[in-house]
């Protein structure tokens, strides 16, 4: 495998897709590795041997003892899941010093963030989100305000940040008491949080823009790590049932601070059925025992929340909208050894709303809640594939299926996965 010029790996489905092995796998190909939207409500899992990583703000790319790893300032940052990743990095014998930069311009997520988070979600009932509770969209919307903003660069100037956080907290405690009835936060706290967070963050923090366009007019390779999935887009998914930033490939270049002409390739990340966390329209859903079992293979929980992940089949309907918005080049197929034991297949190859087949994917939320899914059957395979070296040597019934889900989807599917591990990796076809 060979990455040539700046490359950016990004979701498909809703989210949890194995983006972290694959931006794993393609770090040791490059310099500069950038995660450029979304907070600690990701959660990216690398497995190298007997070690497991799981990864929510730093980039996968830190496992690897090359290249420098950016978080831009597209992500809003909890200084508190930070200080904790780096401590499991230490603990895990991983050398971080001088390979990792925090962007300026990143907001900084408080913990009156993930108060308020819950609240508004509990106030929902039956309407609710199904949010983390990290605090993202709190974050995000203070970001979209201005007023009730904090960006880490403001941690940095003690003669106004204290005065600052305490304006906000009184604010939110305010609003915390007239519509949900909470006491909120303590104003002390939260000040002394700002300037614990200024010390956490020091190290690490520069001017991550200028960083990498020195870095593109050096010659370096950059690879742009994605989170959540396209799905996910609050302006291109399936709204509100979204997160909070733009999680499709349209994001990066305003997450990272980039040209978009910059990114020669795009891979685009989807398993070979497809999963979702918390509410919303899910069309190929199997709330059944075929749910369950492929629940149990994929052992499909949250890394951030835990929670178990809604299981379903594969839906092309859904990830050539993403592979289209995207524009992306190549797919890398995920968790193609989940689907081993099932007699018969099933992809979703459109949608139907009141009888009439749909020619392009709903951004109607309640269009989405009522189409009904139109699957093809295809065969399955009795062998486990997870020892598997390559793609040849699969079933012929897998090598079938991905062909299938290749046509459907319009662009090579140039990796395919059949087990956690790096070395559980088959290429098909040159990522350049």
């Amino acid at each position: 495998m060979k990455l040539r010029g700046n490359t950016c790996v990004i979701g498909l489905q809703w989210g949890d897709e194995a983006k972290g092995k694959i931006t794993d796998l393609f770090s040791e190909h490059t310099d500069l590795v950038v995660r450029f939207l979304g907070g600690s409500n990701a959660g990216h899992t690398v497995v190298v041997g007997d070690q497991t990583f799981k990864l929510h703000l730093i980039p996968s790319g830190i496992v690897h003892p090359g290249p420098l790893c950016v978080i831009a300032g597209g992500v809003v940052l909890d200084p508190e899941v930070f200080e904790q990743e780096l401590q499991n990095l230490v603990t895990a014998g991983v050398a971080y010093t001088d390979r990792l930069k925090v962007s300026q311009t990143a907001h900084v997520v408080f913990p009156y963030h993930k108060l308020e988070d819950q609240l508004k979600d509990d106030s929902l009932g039956k309407r609710k989100l199904g949010t983390t509770a990290r605090g993202i969209g709190p974050c995000y919307t203070d970001k979209a305000s201005r007023s009730l903003a904090i960006r880490v660069a403001d941690l940095f100037h003690p003669e106004v940040i204290d005065e600052k956080v305490r304006r906000i907290v009184a604010y939110k405690n305010r609003l915390f008491a007239a519509l949900y009835d909470s006491a909120g936060v303590n104003e002390d706290q939260m000040a002394a949080k700002a300037k614990a967070y200024a010390e956490i963050l020091r190290p690490f923090v520069c001017d991550t823009t200028e960083l990498l366009q020195d870095a593109m007019a050096g010659g370096k390779r950059l690879l742009f790590e994605g989170a959540q999935g396209t799905l996910l887009d609050v302006d291109h998914g399936t709204f509100p049932y979204v997160t909070s930033s733009n999680a499709s490939a349209c994001g990066v270049s305003a997450g990272a601070g980039v040209p978009a002409k910059v990114i020669e390739t795009f891979v685009g990340v989807a398993k070979a059925y497809t999963t979702r966390v918390g509410t919303g329209p899910f069309p190929t859903e199997q709330d059944n025992a075929t749910g369950d079992r492929i629940r149990e293979r994929g052992k499909e929980f949250g890394t951030t929340t835990g929670r178990p992940r809604r299981c379903g089949w594969f839906d092309a309907f859904a990830t050539r909208y993403s592979v289209r918005l995207g524009g992306v080049d190549k797919v890398a197929l995920m968790l193609l050894d989940v689907l081993s034991g099932f007699d018969t297949l099933k992809v979703c190859t459109a949608y139907t709303y009141q009888g009439k087949t749909l020619k392009s994917f709903p951004t109607d939320g309640e269009v989405m809640k009522a189409v009904e899914p139109v699957f093809e059957e295809h065969p399955g395979w009795a062998e486990e594939i997870s020892g598997t070296k390559s793609f040849e040597d699969l079933p012929g019934a897998a090598q079938a299926y991905v062909r299938r889900l290749e046509q459907l989807l319009g662009v090579p599917i140039a990796v395919v996965s059949v087990g956690p591990e790096r070395g559980q990796t088959l290429l098909r076809d040159a990522l350049i």
